[in-house]
């Protein structure tokens, strides 16, 4: 048996792509003389190579390590390429495989092709076939990953819509950061823009054309954190039937947008400091460092500096995330943006319903929502504007249609008061008396079943954290 090996050298200059000289290369021959050429081959042009004399073998060693590409002979004792091929595809492991053979016939290559193979080369293979190889899989696999990115994400809210200069100013030094690669830490109260932001410094920078990728701390269970930044092996831990990349690996060449960073625990961030620092991941499971090349945005609405203090965040990591801070004021305090954004969300919504509605807003609801203090931000315009359109029947928005929603009152703007025996009304009293607990407890339990039970929603109804609120259900309930 032959005995596995590693090989590399020098990156050959001028020669392949700077990402394709990072792969891993395991060549399958049992002809030594093949064998030995590909061989030489691959560490000529910069690439890392291993080599075995037979398919079992190779899989075998596929078994406990993971490779960028194969290239296989066909025909081999105790397991052939194709053999190989069908096992690899079997397993779901997605590893690209060429297939080389001295006996090039139609039939083996439309077969090889149908079971997953990449390419069929036939003997003898030159050094320019290997290059064009390597050049269009290294395409390939870059448009599959952008594809199956794309495909995970949902459209982002993206435009922003602000008059007031405060907004104005942010959105100027957004773009004027943008093109640094620079990390950039927004800061501002929940709901006031900081993902329309990030979108923003992403669109506007170099690397607009690769992924941009959303994670949400708050979303994301601790348990699942590290394989969900990082990625896993298969067989890493239970239910992890095959390997799967994290957001790092798919953000590579473009920009993640970690929002709710002071949510990620202490045992995670001082891997995340590392990734940030040596721009170096490793998956759960898995031995390998992958080399990443991210731009990294991250958004808080806690106090950082705060947390350092409580020794609920790392100091280093702080100061890492801290190299260029944004701050997003609260809708409050740039009052200029409130009417704009509720007409674009209200067109928007009435475009979604297929535009053949006409909706105006009441000059005394005009009033209403420039006098409020919008504690929800611009989520909470977004959410109050969506239950307005489905509400108005007369084509106008009028202020006792809205203000049962607003969480606070507006003696500027006079309202018809509202008879006592409204449910509202009823619902109120049959809460005097009762503690402050026991009230919370109704409300998320009434909240949960409006949800159907997800958490998710419901937290964000709630205005707090699905973390938050799962340690909340954990606790005891009231009795009165």
């Amino acid at each position: 048996m032959l005995e596995v090996k590693e090989r590399t050298v020098c990156p050959k200059k001028g020669g392949l792509s700077s990402d394709i000289q990072d792969w891993r290369i395991l060549v399958v021959d049992d002809d030594p003389l093949s064998r030995s050429f590909l061989e030489e081959a691959f560490v000529n042009l910069g690439v890392k190579v291993k080599a075995v004399d037979d398919g079992l073998a190779a899989w075998r060693l596929l078994e406990r390590s993971e490779f960028d590409l194969i290239v296989s002979d066909q025909k081999m004792p105790r397991m052939t390429g194709l053999e190989l091929l069908e096992r690899l595809r079997d397993a779901e492991k997605e590893t690209p495989l060429v297939l080389v053979t001295a006996y090039g016939t139609t039939e083996l290559a439309v077969k090889a092709l149908r079971l997953g193979a990449d390419d069929v080369l036939v003997k003898p293979v030159g050094l320019e076939q290997i290059e064009l190889v390597l050049e269009r899989l290294r395409k390939k696999q870059t448009l599959v990953e952008e594809n199956r990115y794309l495909r995970s994400q949902t459209n982002s809210e993206g435009e922003i819509i602000c008059e007031s200069p405060g907004m104005h100013a942010v959105v100027h030094l957004a773009r004027r950061v943008a093109r640094e690669s620079v990390t950039v830490l927004l800061t501002g109260e929940s709901g006031t823009g900081k993902e329309v932001i990030a979108n923003e410094l992403h669109n506007a920078s170099l690397r607009k054309r690769k992924p941009f990728v959303k994670v949400n701390c708050a979303a994301v269970p601790e348990t699942l954190m590290e394989s969900e930044f990082f990625g896993h092996e298969a067989g890493a831990f239970t239910g992890a039937n095959k390997a799967r990349p994290g957001k790092f690996e798919i953000a590579n060449g473009g920009t993640i947008f970690l929002d709710e960073i002071g949510e990620i625990p202490l045992g995670l961030q001082a891997k995340l400091l590392r990734v940030l620092e040596d721009r170096i991941v490793q998956r759960v499971g898995g031995d390998r460092e992958r080399a990443v090349d991210v731009r990294v945005v991250a958004a808080t609405n806690r106090n950082l500096e705060e947390q350092v203090g409580k020794g609920a965040f790392r100091e280093d990591l702080f100061f890492r995330l801290n190299v260029f801070p944004i701050h997003i004021p609260p809708l409050r305090e740039r009052r200029e943006d409130i009417l704009p954004l509720v007409r674009h969300f209200l067109d928007r919504e009435i475009r979604k319903q297929g535009g053949d509605r006409s909706l105006i807003l009441d000059a005394k609801t005009e009033q209403l929502f420039q006098n409020y203090s919008w504690p929800g931000n611009v989520r909470e315009v977004r959410n109050l504007v969506q239950r307005a359109v489905v509400l108005a029947q007369d084509g106008v928005i009028r202020p006792e249609l809205v203000v049962s929603w607003l969480g606070e009152s507006n003696p500027t703007v006079e309202l018809p008061r509202p008879s006592p025996k409204k449910p509202v009304q009823d619902g109120i009293k049959a809460l005097v008396g009762r503690t402050i607990k026991e009230v919370e407890d109704r409300l998320i339990h009434e909240t949960l079943k409006v949800c159907g039970g997800n958490r998710t929603k419901a937290a964000k109804i709630l205005g707090v954290t699905p973390r938050t609120l799962y340690n909340r259900l954990k606790t005891p309930p009231a009795h009165g």
